[in-house]
């Protein structure tokens, strides 16, 4: 097991708010331009078909076994041979608030898995929460031998879910954003403290491109050793795919040495005096 390689292919859009067929156009020109390069898993961003406005995700929403979306991911994959975490979409429910989903698919375009956000952006003026509902669980994917943690956005703030996904045995933690070009030092300092504090690779995956106004995505995505170094990026708000190949030799070779997290105690009661 100490040998396990995955080569990654995280793709960074710009998405046209509200119109999921011009998304699924975008998808298909960034793939025929860059080429997925023999990647054994593609990535793409949080609300990708319809955007970062929360106004359109019910005109966007959409059943899980009756979805476009799904459709168009599993035809990818088949086509390309490839594992898909598919960033997320709105995942229209029979009753109540729709899930913001990432949809995870196989090589042969089976939908083996899905995730639903954990934690809902809704504060300073944001109201995700109005929208959509929480996820039940955290949900950790096995792709060909690498285990892969998931997390959407907003998630990247709560160190115990990612916590929860170390404990389980993650390899690799992957956020899938549309983060706001606004925080540039939160986005930087809490994806690299996910991978440093919980010794995994981390995708850091975001949209780019404006929002409306001048609210824009803050693009510059990365993927991230287990010592917080970036091994490949696109920086900025440029489209394109980010490609890493991952041994994760050195990685489980540091986890022997380096035992930090055997020192983390069962529970922390504070004592207030």
């Amino acid at each position: 097991m100490d040998s396990k390689k995955i080569k990654i292919a995280a793709l960074q859009m710009g998405s046209v708010v509200g119109d999921r067929y011009a998304n699924y156009k975008k998808v298909e020109e960034i793939i025929a331009k860059d080429s997925l390069d023999d990647s054994d898993v593609l990535i793409l961003p949080e609300v990708w078909t319809v955007g970062w406005s929360c106004e359109d995700f019910d005109k966007c929403a959409e059943p899980v076994d009756n979805s476009e979306t799904i459709e168009f991911l599993s035809e990818i994959s088949k086509k390309n041979h490839i594992n898909i975490l598919g960033g997320s979409f709105i995942q229209k429910m029979p009753e109540g608030k729709s899930l913001n989903t990432c949809p995870i698919f196989n090589r042969h375009g089976e939908l083996i898995a899905t995730y639903s956000k954990n934690h809902l952006y809704s504060y300073c003026g944001c109201t995700e929460g109005d929208y959509v509902k929480v996820g039940e669980s955290p949900v950790m994917v096995d792709i060909e031998g690498v285990k892969i943690g998931l997390t959407i956005c907003y998630d990247i703030r709560f160190p115990e879910i990612f916590s929860a996904y170390r404990k389980c045995g993650a390899d690799m933690l992957v956020n899938m954003a549309a983060w706001g070009s606004k925080k540039p030092l939160v986005w930087e300092t809490l994806t690299r403290a996910r991978a440093i504090e919980n010794q995994c690779y981390m995708v850091a995956l975001t949209q780019s491109g404006q929002i409306k106004g001048d609210e824009w995505n803050i693009g510059h995505s990365r993927i991230i050793d287990y010592l917080g170094e970036t091994v490949a990026e696109i920086k900025d708000q440029k489209e394109g795919i980010c490609f890493a190949e991952i041994d994760f030799a050195n990685m489980y070779e540091y986890r022997k040495k380096c035992t930090i997290l055997r020192d983390i105690r069962e529970s922390y009661e504070v004592k207030c005096i």
